[in-house]
């Protein structure tokens, strides 16, 4: 197959338009243009329109479609045999497929129809040999690609080479070996997959079916096993029921249970009187502590009285002399604050005195102040009225200012207008000679002698005694009228001005300086009278003449009086300072006087509560006679009691030993009629187990089904046993077939190593047993991961092994164009050209269409060059 012409309409950048490659003819064709110039987008449908169903929205698909949406369009012209074809397709809306006989016009597939005619000249879509070579940008094949992608290239590659080597046939059975290893496959593929059973074969059934059968027996060994255990329990729990369910049994539980009671209820009478006689030696106890404690208190009490005797006389004594230093100091502070009062008195006197004479003397000020404010006050209104006039003076007589300028220019280019006018009219002179009669007139106005007259049109002169004259001009009438705009606009800016000639003008704008400058003399006086303006000045008139008062004369000199100030001021500044040294000498004899009476209210206050303790002195003897009575009598009580409670504690059972046992009996009573109401329910619950379970027939479902799984363990053994038997033979069939590898990549080798010798020296190419691709090369004796080249050597060697691929098709009678878009990126110039001759030696019975940026570069490729052009569909 190759490929004479390729179309596309609507594909990516080009939306809305088409786009043709014609003219592609055998050996190399090239199309070198610059970027997005839409060289892959050509690739990647002409890709599509070969590998992708027109009904199909795939990512290729996708794409295609530009931003803007709509059908891509993608046709191209092939020649196959002698035959030659159009093949058309539509995606998305209206989507289609058709291919056409290019010699009869006839319609030979659409549709589906057209789809498999295209696939049978690809050969098995991307994974056929076809999809071989086709070489995107910026991918070799060599690198890692997805399982499916790699096990489909593989596989076509070893049908391609099995076809194309016979030698083969003679080692390891060639097409038959690879028919028998596909068999071998396709019978592993029924039953078992890389991941384990293959879903809904035979030996996934037979598994099932174990699985099952096991489950199902495990269940039923459960249910047989839970039907033993249950006759098992209910013959246990009715031996149980029958030995504590006995009229024995219970009558000595019941016996047990009433000598338990009667033990504990004797213990309990005994416990109550013991705890009787335990309170009655605790009272007891605590009258004879009681009675100790008072004995013991009235005996400290006499001693404190005694000891009390000489603190409390102390006490007094301070108290006394701390009074009279109180006194003291208050007399000292009383003197002190007598003369600190008449010095206050007498500073505040002359304080007066002084603040008169200084509001006396404020006040004479204010008054003059308030004076001159009026006197600025009448001369700044003054000013503001003749200001006033001034303005509204200004306003009558302004100019504006450039209008005089304007009117003066305009009267230089009157004065020049009319003179040139002038000089063109007509003009009469009279020159009177001797005794002439009278004057000549024209048109009323007399001539004088010698002075020339001009008219405009025509004119009369009188002549006295003679008569008149008639003057015409019959000059044609001039088209120039400079002269009377201009006297136009001279009247129109006189009366915006409000005068009448330019003299007046001038003499307007004078007087308008003159009251201009009145103005500003006016206005600069008002602002030094009143900087604030004039309501701020009438503001502060009114508010002197609100504060002001009458004056008064000062009394005395003010040198003096400030004088008697000071001389004041320092002595009531002395008598402040005696009365504060004073001050803290009768605080502390304030403070003396509060401890000494503290002491000694403490004092009198014990004494006071020791002898409401002890009461009268005369009948303290008495007193404590008595209490040393009371205490040897409440003693001996407290011992007679303590002999009662130990002969009690002696004869006394164990109440906690006695009420343990009752508690014991009646558990244990307790406990065997709840065991006895639980076995009757075990024993019932176990009957209807048991009733239903054998009427359900277990056992025999259960041997039933070992028997079963038996069967179905067999099954399973016998697939696993054919599995096994087949991957091993599929294992030893590898082992032959790698075996012999070496002569089978014969052919490839065969292709590849002129075109190797044409770019490397000494060098030679491994191929992976598993996918069939270059894996390692060897150069100066050195091997090389082919991961680990360049990304230039990996692009040229990625190119190289699909033209030898490519050569083999055609010796296989398959021949396919190979496509190469922007497929050397990384090459230097040397090598670049190299590839060049590589591609024009294969290119001698096959077609190559090679695409690329590189314009330069690929200049030096030759070939049939391609350009794209504009079509319509």
């Amino acid at each position: 197959m190759k490929i004479s012409a390729l179309r596309l309409f609507n594909i990516k950048r080009f939306a809305g338009r088409g786009v043709a490659i014609e003219g592609i003819g055998d050996g190399v064709n090239v199309l070198c243009a610059a970027n997005e110039f839409g060289k892959s987008t050509s690739f990647e449908a002409l890709h599509a329109l070969f590998f992708q169903p027109y009904s199909g929205t795939a990512g290729p698909v996708r794409n295609l479609r530009p931003y803007s949406g709509g059908n891509p369009l993608v046709e191209a012209d092939i020649a196959h045999g002698d035959q030659r074809f159009r093949i058309t397709k539509q995606y998305y809306r209206g989507g289609f497929a058709r291919v056409t006989d290019l010699a009869s016009g006839r319609l030979v597939a659409q549709a589906d129809e057209a789809e498999n005619f295209i696939n049978a000249l690809i050969k098995g879509g991307p994974a056929g040999p076809a999809g071989l070579l086709w070489v995107r940008q910026g991918v070799t094949g060599i690198e890692k690609r997805s399982n499916a992608e790699e096990d489909g290239e593989k596989q076509v590659r070893a049908s391609l080479l099995e076809s194309v080597q016979g030698e083969v046939e003679a080692i390891t059975g060639g097409r038959r070996m690879a028919e028998i290893m596909r068999a071998v496959a396709g019978e592993l593929d029924k039953v078992v997959t890389k991941r384990g059973p293959k879903a809904g074969g035979r030996y996934a059934t037979a598994i099932e079916a174990r699985d099952r059968l096991a489950a199902e027996e495990a269940r039923l060994a459960a249910d047989v096993a839970a039907l033993r255990e249950a006759l098992d329990k209910r013959a246990s729990a009715q031996k149980r029921l029958a030995e504590l369910d006995g009229a024995d049994e219970r009558r000595e539980r019941q016996e047990a249970v009433a000598a338990a009671q009667a033990n504990f209820e004797t213990a309990q009478a005994q416990g109550e009187r013991l705890k009787t006689a335990e309170a009655e030696l605790k009272l007891a106890r605590e009258r004879r502590d009681v009675a100790e404690r008072a004995l013991d208190a009235f005996r400290t009490a006499l001693q404190k009285t005694t000891d009390l005797a000489a603190p409390l006389h102390e006490a007094e004594r301070r108290r006394d002399e701390a009074i009279d230093r109180r006194g003291e100091a208050a007399e000292t502070i009383a003197k002190a604050q007598a003369a600190a009062d008449l010095a206050d008195s007498q500073e505040q006197e002359a304080r007066e005195l002084l603040a008169r004479l200084d509001a006396a003397l404020r006040a004479r000020e204010a008054t003059e102040r308030l004076a001159e404010s009026r006197q600025r006050l009448n001369e700044a209104e003054a000013k503001r009225g003749a200001l006033e006039d001034a303005e509204a003076q200004l306003a009558l007589v302004s100019i504006p200012p450039d209008a005089v300028e304007a009117l003066q220019a305009l009267e230089i280019e009157l004065s020049g207008l009319r003179a040139v006018a002038e000089a063109a009219r007509p003009s009469v002179v009279v020159a009177y000679v001797g005794d002439a009669r009278g004057e000549v007139t024209m048109d009323g106005t007399p001539l004088a002698e010698g002075r020339e007259r001009s008219y405009d049109g025509q004119a009369q002169l009188i002549v006295p005694g003679i008569g008149v004259i008639s003057l015409r001009s019959n000059r044609a009438q001039s088209g120039d009228s400079r002269l009377e705009k201009a006297e136009e606009r001279q009247r129109t800016l006189l009366a915006s001005m409000g005068v009448a000639t330019l003299a007046e003008a001038r003499a307007r704008q004078a007087q308008a300086q003159q009251i201009d400058a009145r103005i500003r003399e006016l206005r600069g006086s008002l602002s030094s009278l009143a900087p604030a303006g004039l309501a701020k000045l009438r503001e502060e008139v009114a508010a002197q003449a609100l504060a002001g008062a009458e004056i008064v004369e000062p009394e005395g000199d003010a040198a003096a009086l400030r004088a008697a100030l000071t001389a004041a001021e320092r002595e009531r500044s002395e008598a402040r300072l005696a009365l504060r040294e004073a001050g803290p000498a009768r605080g502390r004899a304030e403070d003396a006087v509060v401890a000494a009476e503290t002491a000694l209210a403490t004092l009198r206050a014990e004494q006071a509560h020791l002898e409401a303790q002890l009461g009268p002195a005369d009948q303290r003897g008495a007193r404590e006679l008595a209490l040393s009575e009371e205490l040897a009598d409440r003693s001996r009580q407290a011992e007679e009691t303590q002999v009662r409670a130990a002969e009690l504690r002696a004869g006394a059972v164990d109440l906690v030993s006695a009420e343990a046992a009752l508690k014991r009996a009646r558990s244990v009573q307790s406990s065997a009629e709840q065991q006895i109401v639980a076995l009757r329910e075990i024993v019932a619950g176990l009957n209807a187990e048991i009733r239903a379970r054998s009427d359900e027939a277990v056992e025999e479902s259960w041997r039933e089904t070992a028997d079963a799984l038996s069967a179905a363990k067999l099954r399973v053994a016998a697939f696993e046993k054919e599995i096994a038997t087949l991957q091993r033979l599929s294992a030893a069939l590898d082992e032959a077939r790698t075996e012999a590898r070496e002569l089978y990549l014969k052919p490839v080798m065969a292709e590849l190593g002129p075109l190797l010798s044409l770019l490397f020296n000494d060098v030679s190419v491994t191929f992976d047993e598993r996918t069939l691709l270059p894996q390692t090369i060897s150069r100066n004796g050195q091997e090389e991961e082919v991961e680990r080249l360049s990304g230039g050597m990996r692009e040229q060697l990625s190119v190289l092994t699909r033209l030898a691929f490519a050569r083999l098709l055609a010796r296989d009678g398959r021949p396919a164009p190979v496509i190469l878009d922007d497929a050397l990126v990384y090459s230097d110039d040397e090598r670049i050209e190299k590839m060049f001759d590589a591609l024009h030696r294969q290119s001698r019975d096959q077609q190559i269409i090679v695409f690329s940026c590189r314009q330069r570069a690929f200049q030096k490729l030759g070939g049939n060059i391609l350009a794209m052009v504009d079509w319509e569909p």
